[in-house]
């Protein structure tokens, strides 16, 4: 990690961080040398031994057993006596193992009002009321074995001038849809593609398959028609074969096209922004700058009525308690807690557990266990109350913070928050992340100035100033806020301009 811009700003009373008066570590603004001189709260501190950016150390003695406490939690024992100065991390530090108490709200709590004079955008509005941000024409595989087909009919779209109001042709091709038991494993699929393809940002879309596949055209129309006002289906073996199937597609495509060339962006709303949450190749700071900044923003849309969506389940875990506190009743904690124990199991099953979550970058970047990241990630969802809990691409209609059953997985999750509905994605990275979608803008959130400054092709802001001290997250959020909203009238991102369109649909059941 490059942070030799604010290295040498470094100075004894701001290197480290306390992020809460009950902490018992601090973490390192910039890499701390043995014998470098902190002033902390608690006095001055030597260093003991040589501390990345990023990484916890200690700031008082901590007993072997005695919890590690940052964000004012417990991220986890000791796991032997630890000296004042030293480095925290996993040669030190145990998992946090107890359970939660969970506080459960005693009444319902009213949802979000939508009031007239809220910040507007330009979006595509749609018949079911849902505004898009893009107006992209889809083309999308029932299976592996019609993937090929529909590069080729997205790839024939390439060197073709498109009308001003159609952002592209864009593929949907991906390796599930056969050799799977039927039942919820392929349910999981159709609700993902059906959510993907009929999507705010999505004009009309071309669905392809082989034709003997498990995930079978038919079961996406209400008649043998295969045809509906936004959606045509179409099978390689009843058109005879590759190239009859690509032009027959392409047919469909051009009709589309001209449908979608009479569609205008007008003045909409931010409370009609879903605005997915979501984080990768996360760091130490990534708690501390660009999730809180993120959170900040999440607060802005949630008030007006928006909806932020808190999603990567595997990255609440730990600190869903957080979450229960602020729900919007009894019923979503429920939901919310079931998904965390669902989960539980679904891991079991594969020999696994949530403390296997915390990447090796994850951890070079300073984040021990699952705990910690999780009490960092969660952050991202603000402060308002959490209005409701929804399974894996399920459409998301509440208004206010809402959280999804995902994967930690970036474009797993990504999958289902674009099946739900979500019409832009904010997306903070400490160790960098270049993905995107291929409907959905993704903003990406820089959380230390150096992964900024490294990646600024691809980052759209720089929550880094946050630890640089030149910014709050209050005004990072600000920021972030604005830029939503020209992203969602047509401003493209960095993940936008290079091209970046991964789709990875939640595959969970075993292959045949």
């Amino acid at each position: 990690m490059n942070l030799v811009t604010i290295r040498q700003a470094a100075r004894p009373e701001n290197a480290a961080l306390l992020l809460n008066p009950a902490d018992n570590v601090a973490v390192a603004r910039v890499p701390l040398p043995a014998g470098f001189k902190l002033r902390m709260p608690v006095g001055e501190l030597e260093v003991r031994e040589p501390v990345p950016a990023g990484h916890k150390i200690a700031i008082r003695p901590i007993p072997a057993g005695a919890p590690v406490i940052r964000y004012g939690e417990n991220i986890g024992p000791a796991t032997r006596a630890i000296e004042a100065g030293e480095h925290v991390h996993t040669h030190n530090l145990g998992l946090a193992c107890q359970q939660a108490d969970y506080c459960f709200p005693e009444k319902d709590l009213p949802l979000p009002e939508r009031g007239p004079d809220a910040p507007q955008f330009l979006g595509y509005p749609r018949a079911d009321g849902r505004v898009g941000t893009r107006n992209y024409i889809a083309v999308a595989a029932a299976s592996n074995c019609a993937a090929h087909v529909v590069e080729l009919v997205v790839r024939s779209f390439e060197s073709e001038p498109l009308p001003p109001t159609v952002d592209g042709v864009v593929a949907f091709a991906h390796s599930e849809g056969c050799g799977q038991a039927g039942g919820p494993h392929v349910e999981i699929l159709r609700r993902t593609l059906t959510g993907v393809l009929d999507h705010p940002n999505v004009s009309g879309a071309v669905l392809i398959g082989l034709g003997c596949e498990v995930n079978q055209i038919g079961d996406y129309f209400p008649a043998e028609a295969w045809r509906t006002e936004r959606l045509v289906g179409l099978t390689i073996q009843m058109n005879g074969g590759t190239r009859a199937t690509v032009e027959a597609a392409r047919r469909e495509v051009r009709s589309l096209i001209e449908r979608a060339a009479e569609e205008r962006r007008t003045q909409q709303p931010a409370w009609k922004l879903v605005l997915g949450l979501n984080c990768g190749g996360s760091d130490s700071f990534s708690g501390i700058t660009a999730n809180p900044a993120l959170g900040a923003c999440a607060d802005r849309l949630a008030r007006l009525g928006g909806t932020p969506v808190l999603a990567e389940t595997t990255e609440i875990f730990g600190a869903e308690h957080l979450l229960v506190r602020r729900v919007r009743n009894r019923r979503v904690a429920e939901k919310l807690l079931g998904y965390v124990e669902a989960y539980k199991r679904y891991l079991a099953a594969f020999g696994t557990t949530f403390d296997d979550n915390p990447s090796p970058g994850n951890k070079y970047g300073g984040l021990s266990n699952i705990v910690e990241k999780s009490l960092g990630a969660v952050a991202k969802g603000g402060t308002t109350p959490l209005m409701d809990a929804v399974d894996y691409a399920e459409r998301i209609a509440t208004p206010g913070l809402v959280f999804m059953n995902t994967p930690g997985y970036d474009p797993v999750s990504l999958a289902g928050l674009a099946a739900g509905g979500c019409n832009v994605f904010a997306f903070t990275t400490g160790r960098g992340s270049a993905i995107g979608f291929p409907t959905v803008p993704v903003i990406k959130i820089a959380s230390n100035s150096g992964t900024f400054n490294a990646m600024r092709e691809n980052m759209d802001i720089n929550a880094g100033r946050i630890a640089d001290g030149e910014a709050t997250p209050d005004e990072i959020g600000q920021e972030i806020f604005e830029f939503l909203l020209r992203v969602a009238s047509g401003e493209r991102t960095a993940a936008e301009r290079f091209g970046h369109r991964e789709f990875v649909p939640w595959r969970t059941g075993p292959v045949m």
